[in-house]
């Protein structure tokens, strides 16, 4: 495993970390999470990604009992969650990042996952209708509790994260360490250009999701047959599927598929390197429903050294996607 600086910060975040979303009392049984949580760990994995809306909280509650169970040394592993959507309950002040909401989720969030901390607390969204002083007034005063060490955004836009920065540097506070965005081939803008000056500015930390783009970039998506068992077509993702199951998403994954049986890889391995030879990507977070998922991916650090500099400028003629930067 190889271990980066989560942004300017001291904390040591494995390449390649495990979140639970969409799997974790939802798609696969307790025991199976059990084992997942525990190659992950085996391998070298020291951050496990979580959040208050995962099956309703329940997600925090398996993970918790799992990590219990574990007794893993408390300083060896991280564990993170997210506030705004809620766990469930809608009635007022059970969403968003009001400083209510904020220190209740942290609360139940430390109940469920069994925690007398949490180690990264993400902004699940930003909040249009929370003044963003309060929020970060909030997460400054729960770092001073010990109840959270790190706090952050998850698909904050860079003016909203800067924001945050300028009122954090204004009133001594401590502002958001990390975002938490999705990042993959399809999907590139947001950390290759809107954030890039915020890497030299404050040193922006990134523990970015999706990367295989919901599973599109893998090689079960390069067939003629498109399976309709994955988590695509899980209950509730009809986004998701329309936003990523286009014609051409799949022609682009056949090319890519090809190319990566060129380098003797498969499409998800090659998909994960490719964003970890990011040096911005702090982590890239997995996801798995089956150990050989896991076992697969966790391997694409070793296929970091087959993209040469000649591999990576083919990869852009396929992709053919690269976002401009602004004329500064």
């Amino acid at each position: 495993m190889i271990y980066r600086n989560l942004g300017k910060s001291g904390l040591k975040v494995s390449l390649l970390s495990f979140g639970s979303w969409l799997t974790f009392a939802k798609q696969i049984d307790n025991s199976l999470s059990k084992s997942l949580m525990y190659f992950a760990y085996d391998n070298g994995v020291n951050f496990f990604d979580n959040a208050e809306i995962y099956s309703k909280g329940n997600s925090e509650l398996v993970m918790g009992q799992i990590l219990k169970d574990a007794n893993w040394d408390r300083s060896s592993y991280l564990v993170s969650s997210k506030v705004f959507f809620g766990d469930g309950r809608k009635l007022p002040n059970q969403t968003g990042l009001s400083r209510k909401h904020v220190v209740e989720a942290c609360q139940d969030a430390l109940r469920r996952l069994q925690l007398e901390y949490l180690d990264l607390f993400f902004c699940h969204r930003p909040d249009k209708t929370t003044p963003i002083e309060e929020t970060v007034w909030t997460m400054n005063t729960l770092i001073q509790q010990g109840k959270i060490l790190y706090w952050g955004t998850s698909e904050w836009s860079a003016q909203e994260i800067m924001e945050a920065h300028m009122i954090a540097k204004e009133r001594n506070l401590i502002g958001p360490t990390m975002e938490q965005p999705q990042y993959n081939m399809l999907t590139r803008h947001k950390v290759e250009v809107e954030y890039s000056q915020i890497y030299k500015t404050i040193g922006l930390g990134t523990t970015i999701w999706s990367p295989l783009a919901s599973g599109i970039l893998t090689d079960k998506y390069s067939q003629k047959n498109i399976p309709n068992d994955t988590r695509l077509f899980m209950e509730g993702l009809d986004w998701l599927r329309e936003k990523n199951l286009t014609d051409q998403n799949i022609n682009l994954t056949l090319k890519l598929s090809n190319f990566a049986s060129e380098l003797e890889v498969s499409l998800a391995q090659l998909a994960i390197a490719w964003c970890i030879c990011n040096p911005n990507v702090s982590t890239a977070i997995l996801g798995a429903s089956k150990l050989e998922q896991l076992k697969e991916t966790l391997s694409s650090i070793e296929v970091m050294d087959k993209l040469s500099l000649e591999v990576l400028n083919k990869l852009e003629t396929i992709l053919n996607n690269k976002p401009e930067h602004p004329a500064y």
